[in-house]
Order: structure tokens, then C-alpha cells, then sequence
């Protein structure tokens, strides 16, 4: 089996999105949430009802769906969830990009 076979196969329903209304092809891929190991990614928003911790993820995705391209007005939605990248790399073996990562957070709106 390979590593794309198993994004496909394992993987969550991705899509990446933009304001304008675009919107990337359905993919495989993995979203995580990060267990807090130190106070790095405990700030939050404050919102009407109350404090929203913003919770931050793991995203490992495939290589032919890079998150380091998203720009300031575009997100990573699955489900009803939308995150955006705080920080990405891509994963080598034999100097070919086997998948990436990135750390993501949730995105809050604010009526």
C-alpha cells in the first residue's frame, strides 16, 4: 500500500478554500488535535458567549495538495471545520516530498 493509497483510503474528506469561491478537489489527509505540552498554543479569542480557545492541529497531507501555497484569504476546510496554516514543512525521502505537515487552527468567526 502506499502513502497516497492511504491518505485516500484513511484519510478524512479535506478541501482547500479561497474568498473568491475557489475550491481544490476533495482529498485524503489528517487532522489531529495537538495535546498541549507547554503553554505555546494556549491563547485564544474572546468572543460574545465567551473565551474561545482556538484549538490548534495536526495536518499531514498529501504532497500534491500543499498547504504552504494557502494564502492570507484562504483556509483548509473538512467537515464544518476551517483552519488556517500557522506553519508547514515538507517531508522528504530520497529527495522526493513524501507528504506534509503543518501546524493548523481552528478558525473563529465572530458574528
Amino acid at each position: 500500500m502506499t502513502l497516497k493509497s492511504m491518505f485516500e483510503k484513511f484519510g478524512q474528506e479535506i478541501t482547500f478554500k479561497g474568498s473568491d469561491g475557489w475550491s481544490s478537489p476533495i482529498f485524503g489527509g489528517f487532522i489531529q488535535p495537538l495535546r498541549y505540552k507547554n503553554k505555546m498554543y494556549l491563547n485564544g479569542v474572546n468572543t460574545v458567549i465567551g473565551f474561545n480557545s482556538q484549538g490548534h492541529y495536526l495536518y499531514i497531507g498529501p504532497p500534491d495538495h500543499d498547504v504552504s501555497r494557502l494564502g492570507d484569504d484562504q483556509w483548509i476546510e473538512s467537515g464544518t471545520q476551517k483552519y488556517t496554516v500557522d506553519r508547514s514543512e515538507k517531508v522528504y525521502f530520497k529527495n522526493e516530498v513524501i507528504y506534509v505537515w503543518a501546524i493548523i487552527r481552528e478558525i473563529v468567526e465572530v458574528d
